[in-house]
């Protein structure tokens, strides 16, 4: 790493520390899945085929905005595209693509998360659906992007999730949370003889508002 190396040091391990984290929560299955963290106009992203338990810091992978490797020997994700697009087209600095099982499921069934709880605003709104594409594909990088207009999260249909954020901790909250509302509209939904009541287009503008003054302000507890 020899440009910037603590911070490149210091972003590596927060991004396999995260990879993990979506492996012991049930986000992902064996090697699938991928995050990525932006440090200026560096992109490092975590390697094709290789277990996160395995990676060290040795093992750092990253590439420049147009996708040349400009750090380590292992091949990045090939899921690159679909992150260099939100990079591009965001100002986003950590991406986090799963395949959890709720949400995954739920894109094989709409084109679009119905409004089930008022989280959704966390993510800008509700959650779309993306067309399915080939994985590591351009086409599916660009339905993505379509898909994530206005948003910070899409479900990517027959195939998972993507959220971004301001780093790696939101953008994993992002997906923690859009994985929870999935779960839980299939579950209100599969109760025989009963429909899931839904948010009106105005109780999630509200809820929505209200959430972006959530948490502590940007200074720190009183």
């Amino acid at each position: 790493m020899q440009d910037h190396p603590e911070s490149l040091a210091d972003a590596w391990a927060e991004l396999v520390a995260t990879a993990r984290r979506t492996a012991a929560d049930g986000l992902v299955a064996g090697t699938s899945g991928n995050v990525s963290v932006r440090v200026r106009d560096t992109v490092l992203v975590t390697p094709s085929g290789v277990p996160y338990d395995r990676l060290r810091p040795s093992d750092a992978t990253a590439v420049d905005l147009d996708g040349r490797q400009v750090i380590g020997r292992l091949r990045p994700t090939s899921e690159l595209p679909l992150h260099l697009a939100v990079y591009r087209a965001t100002t986003a600095t950590a991406v986090v693509h799963t395949h959890a099982p709720h949400a995954t499921a739920v894109s094989t069934l709409v084109d679009e998360l119905p409004a089930i709880h008022y989280m959704a605003g966390a993510l800008g709104g509700p959650v779309r659906v993306a067309p399915y594409a080939l994985y590591g594909s351009d086409e599916l990088a660009a339905h993505a992007l379509t898909a994530l207009r206005d948003r910070s999260g899409v479900l990517l249909r027959n195939h998972g999730t993507l959220t971004h954020g301001t780093g790696l901790a939101q953008a994993l909250d992002r997906t923690a949370q859009l994985e929870w509302m999935c779960r839980v509209w299939l579950l209100a939904r599969s109760v025989p003889g009963l429909t899931p009541t839904l948010l009106s287009d105005a109780e999630l503008a509200e809820a929505t508002e209200r959430l972006r003054g959530y948490g502590q302000p940007a200074d720190g507890p009183a």
